[in-house]
């Protein structure tokens, strides 16, 4: 038994024998929590109130009775085990008793019998709370592979023997290209379906391993769809019966849906393994223990007959290894007239062994003196099993737990120490296992305490909300170790809304937490270096950006001298006058211009991105370079496409990528001139595609994949970190950047920017 107290609700008009059930459970070390009722308004109120693992009750009360309360029970629990503890009940009220759902009966007169009664209903409990969890697992898995077939997913076609297909869904008809109406004429066949190579070898294992096996592996033809072209399929048939000239063929279209098909085959095959029936077998012994009766299932299942089922000839249908174990504690329990129960396999009509649980209780008369065994044997070869399969997953949960430092925990309702904790936990947090599970104050004392009054505020307002949780902490271990704590808790409520428990998962995310202060600060540094970057250009440009501020303001200069000889005049000629001063208004705003682009590039802030147009910002670097471009006799050309949709960027670090791809671009045209080209057009998969063109000394030989490396440059006093910047910046936008030769001599470099996503 376990720590915690067994909930029990006691029926029972009689204080002193309500008193002395629970005296006789406590010394046998069953420690009970024991609601005590004698009304019926009573009894099923603490039914519908609390939840209950056992029910104890008197056959007869004044103003109630146990096999009403029974029916309650049966009602509203069905799986709650009913033990009758009274001093009235005969053989007859017994029997009747079982029938209708009873658990067991003790007399109180018999007391010494309580405990293994007790402890026997809840094992029975248990596992029949087992069986129904293995019952739940088959309906979702049969439901999983009829969604398949239903959902047209694999094709499925019924045949026979002469190559006539039958019928198939519409998923086979989509993989050989015709439709309903050629199945349904009967020009569908499955001969005409396979190129004339394969006619032979199919015929091989078709037919002939058919008619042996009943069906055949999965195996790969191709075939000819109605147009005429061909393809692959995967091939899984079987016939519904052994000896029959009809049968079903699975088809999957590998083409496409291999890896699809391939699942639902082992699933489908999984199935077929797990689907069996769970008989019950019934059987009665006499008080010496030889067998009287055996129902028709027992009979039908074993093979043997009736008279053998019911004399001794049963013994040979138990497995050989465990025939002298079952027989010798089936004796000790008729010796002892304590309630039997063993496991052995069983062999069925075709020689096939299963597991079984076989059971067996005796009925007494009122002096204590065995009536009759009465027992069954229940098919748990699909509980161990699944026993077995829960303890690999239980292991596997472990190990996926350690290597993701992943811990689970659970408390019951208000309790104050935890109801489960996982070992993975135990480790996160420096708990000893040996210790038991930590109780809520060692908890929040090994909180951080910065944290502690915030995380143990969030988890109690979603524990009185009764919803989802979830945060950051940290812990101190006690040698002073400061972890990073991701928490998630999720509350478990009763069908009347009432908190059961609550669970959760603890992460260490500490390494994660390092792991991003550090890419922080790269980032920071990646940001100081493009600034830094930027400037160093812009150093270089001083010369042309001073001739593109001198032409406007040496344009305002003239246009300012000519307004004011046009207002000389007698009279002024006010209309030259104010065109000259529109002319100077222009030419200010056009060096206000010049003037705004090159502090943004100066400027140091953090990356803003917002929706850019790829053809102005194209445009305005053009008109920042033409005076670079002039003096080394570059022409500058746009070619850029109309309706470009909008990237989302960082408008002054797209700026730095232009900087310094034209840049390039005209640093490798100096000594000859030449054409520089921008172009703009829809790239793949929705992406905008800028190409920077020269005409100039191409890529190094030997090394054009060295040129986007740290520090490689081929310039005389380049830092070489200009096309490894440009490169970061436009992989942080989400696209790629590269070189390749241009076809007219010289070098071309393209980047993809991600559109922006267009607004509602």
């Amino acid at each position: 038994m376990t720590d915690t107290p067994l909930r029990i609700l006691h029926l029972e008009d009689s204080l002193a024998d309500a008193e002395l059930t629970q005296e006789t459970l406590a010394a046998n070390g069953i420690t009970c929590d024991v609601t005590c009722v004698e009304t019926e308004s009573a009894f099923l109120a603490a039914l519908q109130e609390h939840c209950f693992d056992l029910v104890l009750a008197d056959y007869a009360l004044p103003s109630f009775d146990g096999i009403s309360a029974l029916a309650l029970v049966r009602r509203q629990s069905p799986d709650l085990p009913f033990i009758f503890v009274s001093g009235t009940m005969g053989e007859e009220v017994a029997i009747e008793a079982l029938k209708v759902g009873a658990t067991d009966y003790v007399l109180k007169t018999r007391l010494s019998r309580l405990v293994p009664a007790v402890r026997r209903a809840l094992r029975e409990a248990n596992e029949r709370a087992e069986l129904h969890h293995a019952e739940r697992e088959l309906r979702e898995r049969d439901a999983k592979i009829r969604r398949l077939v239903d959902a047209n997913i694999v094709g499925v076609l019924i045949w026979d023997s002469e190559g006539q297909i039958l019928d198939a869904n519409d998923a086979f008809l989509r993989i050989v290209g015709y439709d309903r109406k050629d199945l349904l004429s009967g020009r569908l066949r499955r001969t005409d379906l396979l190129p004339a190579e394969s006619l032979e070898p199919d015929k091989n294992p078709w037919m002939p391993g058919m008619k042996t096996t009943g069906s055949l592996q999965p195996f790969e033809k191709e075939y000819f769809r109605k147009d005429g072209s061909r393809v692959p399929v995967l091939i899984a048939p079987v016939t519904f019966e052994e000896t029959s000239n009809q049968g079903v063929a699975f088809v999957l279209d590998l083409t496409e849906r291999k890896q699809a098909e391939e699942a639902a085959r082992r699933s489908e095959k999984q199935l077929r393994d797990v689907i069996e029936t769970i008989p019950t077998l019934v059987w009665i012994a006499r008080p010496d223990g030889s067998t009287e009766f055996a129902n028709r299932r027992l009979v039908e299942y074993t093979g043997l007959s009736q008279a053998e089922a019911a004399g001794s000839g049963w013994e040979l249908a138990i497995h050989p290894d465990d025939l002298d174990r079952y027989l010798r504690n089936w004796r000790a329990s008729v010796a002892s007239g304590e309630p039997f129960e063993e496991e052995m396999r069983l062999r069925h009509a075709d020689g096939e062994y299963r597991w079984f649980l076989s059971r067996a209780v005796p009925l007494r008369d009122n002096q204590g003196k065995i009536l009759n065994w009465y027992g069954v044997s229940t098919d748990i070869e699909d509980r161990k099993q699944a026993k077995e399969a829960l303890e690999r997953s239980e292991a596997y949960l472990a190990e996926a737990q350690k290597l993701t430092h992943t811990g689970s925990w659970a408390f019951h309702g208000t309790a104050t120490a935890a109801s489960y904790w996982s070992e993975e936990n135990f480790r996160i947090w420096g708990f000893d296992p040996q210790g038991g599970f930590p109780t809520r104050e060692m908890i929040e004392q090994r909180m951080h305490p910065e944290d502690r009054d915030r995380a143990r505020k969030t988890g109690v307002q979603a524990v009185a909300a009764k919803t989802d949780w979830e945060g950051e902490f940290r812990i101190v271990l006690p040698d002073g170790t400061v972890r990073h704590i991701h928490g998630l808790g999720h509350p478990v409520l009763s069908a009347a809304g009432e908190l059961l428990e609550a669970v959760g998962t603890h992460v260490d995310v500490t390494e994660r937490k390092h792991a991003e202060a550090e890419r922080e600060k790269l980032r920071q540094l990646e940001a100081d270096l493009a600034h830094l970057n930027r400037i160093t250009t812009m150093g270089e440009l001083a010369v042309s950006l001073a001739h593109e501020l001198k032409q406007p303001i040496t344009a305002a200069i003239t246009s300012a001298d000519s307004c004011l000889q046009w207002l000389t005049h007698s009279p002024p000629n006010l209309d030259k006058a104010r065109a000259a001063a529109s002319r100077i208004k222009a030419d200010a705003n056009r060096a206000a211009d010049v003037i705004d682009r090159l502090r943004s590039l100066y400027q140091k802030a953090p990356p803003k991105r917002d929706q850019v147009a790829v053809k102005g910002l194209i445009a305005e670097m053009a008109v920042l370079l033409r005076g670079e471009a002039d003096r080394y006799a570059v022409s500058i050309r746009t070619d850029l496409a109309a309706d470009l949709p909008m990237v989302m960027a960082d408008r002054v670090q797209l700026q730095q990528v232009l900087l310094n791809l034209m840049l390039n671009a005209i640093e490798a045209m100096k000594e000859t001139g030449g054409l520089l080209t921008i172009r703009s057009q829809p790239g793949p998969d929705g992406q905008v595609l800028i190409s920077v063109t020269d005409t100039g000394i191409g890529l190094p030989a030997e090394k054009a994949n060295e040129i986007f490396n740290a520090f490689f440059t081929t310039k005389p006093q380049g830092s070489g970190m200009g096309l490894t910047i440009s490169r970061s910046i436009v992989e942080s936008h989400g696209g790629h950047l590269w070189a390749t030769a241009n076809n007219g001599g010289g070098a071309a470099f393209h980047f993809t920017l991600p559109a922006a996503a267009a607004e509602d």
